[in-house]
């Protein structure tokens, strides 16, 4: 069974850590959730999520990759956090997979793993990313590194996590039994 960490920091954006947890849950990728204090996290929004391990903790590197979800507050603090940058650095060199959405790219660029490579974030955080080629995809792979713009890209970078990890038909079921491919197929006839 693939497994992936995801990092919560206070403030984290709670729609780009549901959605992708959701996703990959249901795509039978073991997920674990990682605190970088205790084991309540609130997120943006005010809405409290329990952890299931923290940053300091044994086995933080025994995952397939870590995704780091978005929001400007949780995104500084895992771009400031030492222990979080040697674990991005860690995934990234060791050729794991290294997600990151909306503001969190900013903790890769701090990471130094972006040289080179062709990412994106919210446009807010532009700015932030001088290292790479950046892009305005809704989702990008560059390498072993996924990145997605904001909280309306959660679903789609959730499954491209899963198709990253060689679960391609798991990601294409998920988008069935949650309607994504529908969606899309009815875009027209959805208002923004």
């Amino acid at each position: 069974m693939k497994r992936i960490l995801v990092l919560l920091a206070e403030g984290f954006e709670e729609t780009e850590a549901v959605t992708v947890i959701d996703v990959l849950r249901r795509g039978g990728v073991e997920v674990v959730l990682c605190s970088l204090g205790d084991a309540l996290v609130e997120g943006s929004r005010h809405i409290v999520i329990q952890a299931d391990t923290t940053i300091d903790s044994d086995g933080l590197t025994d995952f397939d990759g870590i995704y780091l979800p978005g929001g400007a507050k949780g995104a500084a603090t895992l771009r400031d956090d030492e222990r979080v940058q040697k674990l991005i650095r860690f995934y990234k060199d060791n050729m794991k997979k290294v997600a990151a959405i909306c503001a969190a790219p900013i903790a890769l660029e701090r990471a130094g793993i972006l040289k080179g490579e062709k990412v994106t974030s919210n446009p807010d955080f532009r700015s932030h990313i001088k290292d790479a080629d950046y892009s305005e995809d809704p989702v990008v792979v560059s390498g072993n590194i996924i990145t997605s713009r904001a909280a309306g890209t959660a679903l789609p970078i959730g499954l491209e996590i899963l198709r990253q990890m060689g679960l391609e038909e798991e990601a294409a079921q998920v988008s069935r039994d949650m309607l994504f491919d529908f969606l899309m197929e009815n875009r027209d006839k959805v208002k923004a």
